[in-house]
């Protein structure tokens, strides 16, 4: 069994590929122009934003990037194409013949080219008696275009390949993970000697279900002497089968032509100057040599934020990897999606202090949380005020109000002085955390011996 992806992404930027319209419109055919729609006399220009990303994508998989590139029309007639030619990359896409190191497998790049989205068809009405609307707001939409050899062997093994290639994505070109409809993926599939593809699937569940339909479907018709036919086919979600959609066509059914109305783009330079940043994985593997820490966790923290990784990597750097690791992976984590947002200098710093004061056993796991989930939650921030920075004024309020609601203490204590024990749990859940118990402990001490 082989299986080849095509990988479409939507590319984040703010207008089309080739003309100024927004790419974030809401109400149908609403961010259009002559450009869009192909009308006559309209000049196409080239996303510069949408080209850069392509050569990032490119890098990224270490495909060979030529001298120069240039478009092509790719021709054919459906009613979400407005001109009947889609804009794209032929025979000198932005990277070639890369390679995809997917858990020590290599799974080997065909190529990485750029082309515009066509437009959106709905269709409405009953069941018999449905219309079909077009909603050009997708058209002229960048997109990149990944292209895998038929490296993968199953369903399961090209899901997980296919979530670990995103995560690279979505760091590398500043892609949302919100909005699963940016993703579409054309799926080839051959059990036999034949191969077809399934086409536009969304969601790695989506593709997975996909891929195992057509395996099963494949192999009961090789195992009956049946002929697998090269096609088109297209996936119904509620159903979870393929279904056909039209024969597969071959490159030459296009009639591929040159674009006439853009030029040839000198690229080799562009992509040298741009910036590489480490990959999540290649991080995750750094993570684990450097630290110490097992894979899953490397992951964990990869795929929650590299934000996350940053903090961590600070908290590691003063407080030692073991207490730091500790606290990154459960109340930090925990409450990563509320504090993301709010992480400024001040609260690095008050968290880092945390960390130190853990390693050094100057307060235990139990107050550490304490102490960051005061920090975190902007209620318990109000409540104890300054406490979370360990106001002494306030360590002497809380052991007073202690005192004064246990009016025994100090014929208790002057029996036996493990009757403190009960001041100390009371101060402790007051204050939150905001004091390690060694300051707790001998702020009771003192306050009990002074009036004995």
């Amino acid at each position: 069994m082989k299986i080849g992806l095509e990988i479409h992404v939507q590319l984040p930027t703010r207008s089309k590929m080739f003309c100024a319209c927004p790419t974030d419109g809401v109400t149908p055919n609403s961010a259009i122009c002559p450009t869009c729609l192909g009308m006559p006399g309209a000049r196409p220009s080239l996303n510069r934003a949408a080209l850069e990303m392509g050569l990032r994508l490119a890098k990224l998989y270490d495909c060979k990037i030529p001298e120069r590139t240039w478009f092509s029309r790719k021709t054919y007639f459906y009613p979400d194409l407005a001109k009947h030619f889609q804009v794209t990359q032929y025979d000198n896409p932005v990277g070639e013949y890369g390679v995809f190191d997917f858990r020590g497998k290599p799974i080997r790049i065909r190529r990485v080219h750029l082309e515009e989205d066509p437009g959106r068809i709905k269709r409405v009405g009953r069941q018999g008696e449905e219309m079909s609307l077009v909603d050009y707001n997708r058209s002229g939409i960048p997109l990149v275009e990944i292209v895998t050899e038929p490296d993968l062997s199953n369903p399961a093994e090209a899901r997980q390949f296919l979530s670990d290639m995103l995560t690279e994505i979505r760091h590398t070109i500043g892609l949302s993970d919100e909005n699963e409809q940016s993703v579409r993926v054309d799926c080839n599939i051959s059990v036999g000697i034949e191969r077809v593809e399934v086409k536009n699937v969304t969601g790695l569940r989506n593709m997975e279900r996909a891929l195992k339909y057509e395996l099963v479907r494949q192999t009961k018709m090789l195992r009956s002497k049946k002929p697998i036919v090269r096609e088109t086919r297209r996936f119904d979600e509620e159903r979870k089968v393929t279904l056909p959609a039209r024969k597969k066509e071959f490159e030459e059914d296009y009639g591929y032509i040159g674009e006439p109305d853009l030029g040839v783009y000198n690229i080799r330079a562009l992509a040298e100057s741009l910036d590489e940043k480490e990959s999540p994985l290649a991080r995750a593997k750094r993570l684990c040599e450097e630290y110490g820490m097992a894979e899953g966790t490397s992951r964990q923290l990869i795929n929650t934020s590299m934000g996350l990784c940053d903090l961590f990597e600070e908290m590691a750097a003063a407080a030692g990897t073991k207490a730091s690791l500790y606290l990154v992976t459960d109340v930090i984590s925990s409450n990563w999606s509320k504090i993301k947002d709010l992480l400024d200098e001040d609260m690095r710093a008050e968290i880092i202090e945390v960390a130190r004061l853990y390693s050094d056993a100057s307060v235990n796991d139990i107050e550490a949380r304490r102490r960051l989930r005061a920090l975190f939650s902007e209620d318990e921030v109000a409540e104890t005020g300054s406490a979370v920075r360990g106001d002494p004024k306030l360590l002497e309020d809380a052991v007073e109000k202690a005192v004064t609601a246990n009016p025994g203490i100090f014929e208790d204590y002057a029996k036996n002085d493990r009757a403190a024990n009960r001041l100390i749990g009371d101060v402790i859940n007051s204050t939150k955390g905001a004091f390690s118990s060694q300051e707790i402990v001998l702020k009771v001490k003192e306050r009990l011996e002074r009036d004995l």
